[in-house]
């Protein structure tokens, strides 16, 4: 499949566009390295999880469906993000059931990939590490680990960092916390979930955290930065795009 593939499209997701552009900019700079012509459409907005897990089903069938609108080409859609892909891939069924334009709408589901997924399972690709001697520990997100089952994807992408060393945290399959609406509706479970994946995460004491989500890295870099800890985080492209590109 892969050397079919010539153009895809990028979806940027609401917090790569609004707060950490980079991530965003970075995936787009990994995949275009690997000769994709990438086309990120201007009027993309969200893959309408929030309002769909409030509960509010015509709202998010309003914002998938102007959504859908963007991806109108049949080339995969590649995104930086386990939870978006996953609520595309998979929930967008429950949200479109009995709509007349379900059909549509799964097949826009059908292209979408997680960016670690389709860099390893699809690209294939092979990464030279530039940088200097990093120790790093991986968040997988619930939604990459359950629902995606693509843990795997973001640990081999990482193995073939001849100067990166992965250190395992204990609870490295547990939720941090965050869970979108989950935060600000139980705060106090969110907040209790967060302090015990940072507690393990400063016993093996790496020098970044790094996933393929970006919510989970804004709680678990908050609570961090909130214990004055030196441990930093960052999204899975930009690291690697960093550690493999002489252009930082």
């Amino acid at each position: 499949m892969a050397n079919q593939i010539t153009t895809v499209y990028f979806m940027g997701t609401c917090l790569a566009d609004l707060y950490f552009p980079k991530a965003g900019l970075s995936g787009m700079k990994l995949l275009q390295r690997e000769g994709l012509k990438v086309i990120y459409p201007k009027d993309q907005t969200c893959c309408a999880q929030p309002a769909f897990n409030s509960g509010y089903r015509q709202e998010a069938l309003s914002v998938a469906r102007s959504l859908i609108a963007c991806f109108e080409k049949d080339i995969p859609i590649v995104i930086p993000s386990g939870s978006c892909t996953s609520m595309i891939r998979h929930h967008w069924r429950e949200l479109f059931q009995d709509q007349s334009d379900l059909d549509q709408a799964m097949a826009v589901a059908s292209r979408v990939y997680e960016l670690t997924e389709f860099l390893s399972a699809v690209l294939e690709i092979n990464i030279k590490d530039c940088g200097v001697p990093r120790k790093v520990s991986i968040h997988t997100s619930c939604s990459c680990r359950n629902e995606l089952k693509g843990a795997k994807h973001i640990e081999g992408l990482l193995s073939q960092l001849t100067q990166v060393e992965v250190l395992e945290q204990q609870r490295k399959k547990e939720c941090c916390g965050f869970g979108g609406t989950f935060a600000l509706k139980r705060p106090d479970i969110s907040g209790a979930m967060v302090q015990d994946k940072v507690k393990t995460l400063e016993e093996v004491a790496p020098d970044l955290v790094v996933s393929q989500d970006l919510g989970c890295l804004m709680n678990i870099g908050g609570a961090l930065q909130k214990q004055k800890s030196s441990i930093k985080t960052q999204h899975i492209a930009e690291f690697l795009w960093e550690r493999s590109s002489a252009d930082k």
